[in-house]
């Protein structure tokens, strides 16, 4: 097994790479080979070694090769300050002149992600994430959450009456799920206390915007002990501002060269508002009216003010939004004095998450779901709180939006690994 190129040491080398650039001059030649974890500058004296000039001056970007030579210190070289004085090269793979480049539009480049995925830019970007989900767990493992893998086949076709994909099942017919909501819920009447999950959720919805995907990541929790969802919102921020820590201790001065943003920790706790009171404040601030049958939830352009709101007035990039009708929020949300336990968590106008308390208690949450048409679908699930439930509450975090809002990228096409939506199912 070859070393990787960032644990290279003096002294004779021997390492895979794969190549960015070939320079050729006239007695000698400069090559850049990168692997996963780094760059280094090949340099080959042509007139020494005339058969390893003549390999690289064939060689495309992209091409891939094992290298042996001397690792050296060289003042004159910008890239970490060393070279491998090559002396030997091998070819493990050609490539073809690439289709695309970065100045490609996002579709283009979808169509060959996985040339896309070799720009810098790309593989930082799933090293944060791969950071920001480590830390997501991190937290909750250190208050004793446990994690779950919930089935993404399910029987029931709806639960909360948006869209889901129908798949054949044998036989018969299946569904992918939305969330692993219900599956959550199962393990609270199972006793288990504290869960999470991190998963794909699927999304049946013809949406062509910014942040929505058909399928995505989704980052999930569900937990007992709490009195109000209160206690859901504050372990939420919690959990955030610990990860993003975790993610500007290691590659905050990285994301500020590469993506020109700051990883801002948030202070605690983040600002609350009522839907209500946001609409006024919005109105009041800004000129924004909304239509009193739309008020019940919270529309596209008020969720991008908010980053312009909480910049103002709180000099936050998070908010809390609570208190939305009950038309307009699952049957499984507690209500109290016919208002919803409910949130919406926005970062940056963005809406990364929606929480609540969950109604445990069966006859309650058996009529909330008739209200809405579902209580034939759920009924598997309205079982699981016959025989007795602790109050309890969570949340669903997209990972993928979070990521897109963390380093502020266009689209969220961009901070996937492989982007699904109704008009991509390739590659």
């Amino acid at each position: 097994m070859t070393i990787q190129i960032s644990k290279l040491k003096d002294g004779k080398v021997t390492f895979q790479g794969m190549i960015e650039t070939v320079r050729d001059k006239k007695n000698i030649q400069f090559v850049i080979l990168k692997d996963f974890s780094g760059k280094i500058q090949v340099t080959v004296d042509k007139t020494k070694y005339p058969e390893v000039g003549e390999i690289f001056s064939h060689l495309l970007t992209g091409a891939s090769v094992t290298v042996t030579g001397e690792l050296v210190k060289s003042e004159y070289v910008k890239m970490g300050g060393q070279e491998v004085l090559c002396d030997g090269v091998v070819v493990t793979s050609t490539a073809e002149v690439y289709p695309i480049g970065p100045e490609s539009n996002i579709d283009q480049r979808i169509d060959y992600r996985w040339i896309d995925l070799r720009q810098e830019k790309n593989l930082l970007m799933f090293k944060v994430q791969t950071l920001f989900t480590k830390a997501l767990r991190d937290f909750l493992e250190q208050r004793d959450f446990i994690e779950i893998h919930s089935p993404k086949l399910i029987a029931t076709a709806s639960e909360s009456g948006a869209d889901v994909f129908e798949v054949k099942y044998f036989d018969g017919k299946a569904y992918l799920a939305q969330s692993p909501q219900f599956y959550k819920q199962m393990a609270m009447a199972s006793g288990f206390g504290r869960i999470f999950e991190c998963g794909p959720v699927f999304r049946a919805e013809k949406s062509h915007s910014r942040k929505h995907a058909t399928e995505f990541t989704g980052f999930d929790l569900e937990f007992t002990g709490i009195e109000s969802y209160e206690d859901v919102m504050h372990l939420e921020e919690e959990m955030i501002a610990y990860a993003l820590q975790e993610v500007r201790n290691k590659y905050g001065e990285e994301i500020k060269e590469v993506f020109n943003v700051d990883v801002v920790v948030p202070e605690l706790p983040f600002p609350r508002i009522k839907l209500k009171d946001l609409y006024d404040e919005l109105e009041k601030r800004y000129g924004y009216k909304i239509p009193d049958s739309e008020k019940d939830d919270l529309s596209t352009e008020a969720e991008k003010m908010c980053e312009q709101y909480c910049k103002e007035v709180y000099n936050h990039e998070f908010i809390f939004v609570t208190d939305f009708g009950a038309k307009k929020r699952a049957f499984y949300h507690m209500r109290k004095d016919g208002i919803p336990q409910g949130y919406d968590l926005i970062w940056k106008g963005v809406e990364i998450t929606t929480g609540a308390q969950r109604e445990h208690r069966y006859e309650i949450l058996k009529q909330q779901a008739k209200e809405k048409g579902l209580d034939r679908d759920v009924e598997f699930y309205l079982q699981f709180f016959k025989y007795g439930c602790m109050p309890h509450g969570g949340f669903g975090i997209g990972v993928d939006r979070m990521t897109m809002n963390l380093l502020n990228v266009s689209s969220i096409k961009e901070a996937m690994f492989i982007f699904r939506g109704p008009d991509r199912l390739n590659p």
